[in-house]
């Protein structure tokens, strides 16, 4: 199935080019313009109730997400939860008796396996196509933080992502997520997230509406032959160097040091840097992971670390609380005051002022209208606002028929304008 998007960021002069290519000199005083832009991807049905599994970069800052299965019909859908570290999200739509795909065990694939990929390449729609697994725990792409990819020559182009990659049973094995291309278009190079970690990705997003993950507390470097040699490492390959521990950490307690090489976790030999990320990324707060270290010395160890819970850096504009109840001044947002932290976060003055959008639904009227979370309220139709009761006095004002307020916000060191619904 397909997957449509609609977005709008901030635009300015250089987003509209010249005959020649060149950007026009922007006027003085002229604001930035709101630019609206679309994209599309794919899905895959998970839940005959309309639940469907795509990546997070499919839908990341969408405002409007459309769905449009295989026999024409058009879904409004809502984002339900994602997760930016394995680029897994959830969508849902108003549906019922949807028909769906059963997950396989990608545990099972093998290189020389037959698959096929099922997307919307540049958004022409349903598209199949035949390949093979090229490998398997691709860990050392660098496209997402926590990688474990499948690897497939079956084509996969922009449009793809989020789509199917199937075994010859027709089960699912795989979410396709990126290409390895300078083009930006199929060369036989494409990678898909593994079905067993995209189902329990999923599963929490549903439960919990979010992922939380196991916290070590170390900082690492993957090995080097000369790093190997002088720690005393037989193989270059084998294990992850601890390059500092965090004090007071679940590493500290357990006795983890620095120059300390990760060898194994739970018995499953560690060689390179992605897989003990992923390791750990995937074991919940609270559980228990047996290390195997390569000590100084060439000394053999097992260690036994409680992990803690890895707090997620703050989205932008939400590193304090936000006030509660807030959502009743701005319909889908969640508002908090301006705070210091904040000023610094967000790398304002220290006299700045007014209300900040720490979360925002992307479905709602105000996002359409152009607020992102992050934004600065600083004045509605003119008028500075510095507290939440100034915000909503403003905006509940009578207007003798106005259907809409200016709000003028900050975003990313500039102010622009909105038209932001009354009703």
């Amino acid at each position: 199935m397909s997957i449509y998007t609609t977005s709008v960021e901030k635009g300015g002069a250089a987003d509209s080019k010249g005959q020649m290519g060149f950007a026009p000199v922007p006027r003085a005083g002229s604001r930035p313009r709101k630019k609206r832009s679309a994209g599309e991807g794919s899905g895959v049905i998970v839940e005959p109730n309309g639940t469907i599994l795509t990546n997070h970069h499919v839908i990341d800052k969408a405002t409007s997400i459309t769905v449009r299965l295989s026999d024409g019909r058009d879904f409004d859908a809502k984002l339900v939860a994602s997760d930016a570290r394995t680029d897994l999200a959830v969508v849902r739509v108003d549906a019922k008796g949807l028909p769906t795909i059963p997950f396989g065990d990608s545990s099972k694939v093998r290189v020389g396996d037959f698959t096929l990929a099922i997307g919307n390449p540049f958004g022409i729609g349903q598209t199949v196509t035949l390949g093979i697994i090229s490998a398997t725990g691709r860990s050392d792409v660098g496209i997402e933080e926590l990688e474990d990819f499948l690897q497939t020559d079956a084509a996969i182009n922009p449009g793809n992502s989020g789509g199917a990659l199937i075994n010859a049973q027709g089960e699912l094995v795989g979410i396709n997520t990126a290409i390895y291309s300078p083009e930006g278009a199929n060369n036989g190079v494409g990678f898909a997230i593994p079905a067993n970690l995209a189902r329990k990705v999923m599963q929490q997003l549903l439960t919990d509406g979010k992922v939380t993950r196991g916290f070590l507390g170390i900082t690492m470097q993957p090995m080097s032959p000369q790093l190997a040699q002088a720690l005393g490492v037989p193989d270059r390959f084998s294990g992850t160097l601890v390059s500092d521990v965090a004090a007071g950490s679940p590493a500290a307690a357990a006795g983890i040091e620095k120059a300390d090489v990760v060898v194994a976790v739970d018995g499953k030999p560690v060689h390179d840097l992605g897989q003990l990320k992923l390791a750990i990324g995937l074991t919940p707060p609270g559980a228990s992971v047996r290390l195997t270290l390569h000590k100084s010395g060439g000394v053999v160890r097992d260690v036994t670390v409680k992990l803690g819970e890895r707090k997620e850096k703050p989205d932008a504009a939400s590193s304090t609380q936000a006030t509660e109840n807030s959502e009743d001044i701005i319909d889908g947002a969640v508002l908090t005051q301006l705070s210091d932290a904040l000023r610094r976060e967000l790398d304002l003055s220290d006299v700045s002022t007014g209300i900040v959008v720490a979360k925002l639904d992307p479905s709602s009227d105000a996002a359409a209208a152009g607020l992102r979370p992050g934004d600065v309220i600083q004045a509605v139709d003119r008028k500075p606002v510095i507290g939440l009761d100034d915000l909503k006095a403003e905006l509940t004002k009578p207007r003798e028929g106005k259907k809409n307020a200016l709000v003028e916000v900050l975003r990313e060191g500039g102010s622009l304008f909105l038209a932001l619904p009354l009703d």
